[in-house]
């Protein structure tokens, strides 16, 4: 399911939620699709649970994931309510834009790469 790289300059909370974030959005993890409990996470990555629980927390507040008491955690459905998450991912993608067409990329050329590495 997910692997940490222990020489990543992110923390180990970091990469599990950032990992845990790609596979909700790529449709690894469908929405309503249960988690692993923090105890079997923690145990399968051997870590400390309170570091998969922080993932965890930071993902619910980001409203890609949410809890049901007694049940677990659970892949929510696709959200626009995210607007901070949101302006932050569309900051990243000018800085990247502009360093694509820095280094001689067209316009159409990265509407293509957009267009091909977004699932229909």
């Amino acid at each position: 399911m997910l692997t940490l790289n222990y020489r990543d300059s992110r923390p180990i909370y970091g990469q599990i939620k950032d990992g845990l974030r790609r596979m909700i959005v790529t449709g690894a993890l469908g929405p309503d699709e249960k988690l692993p409990s923090v105890r079997s996470m923690a145990v399968d990555l051997a870590i400390n649970p309170n570091t998969i629980q922080r993932a965890y927390a930071e993902l619910e507040a980001e409203g890609f994931i949410y809890s049901v008491p007694g049940k677990g955690s659970f892949a929510a459905r696709q959200t626009r309510s995210n607007s901070s998450r949101q302006s932050e991912l569309v900051r990243r993608l000018r800085e990247l834009v502009a360093e694509l067409r820095y280094l001689g990329l067209t316009d159409g050329d990265i509407v293509s790469l957009m267009n091909a590495g977004v699932p229909q």
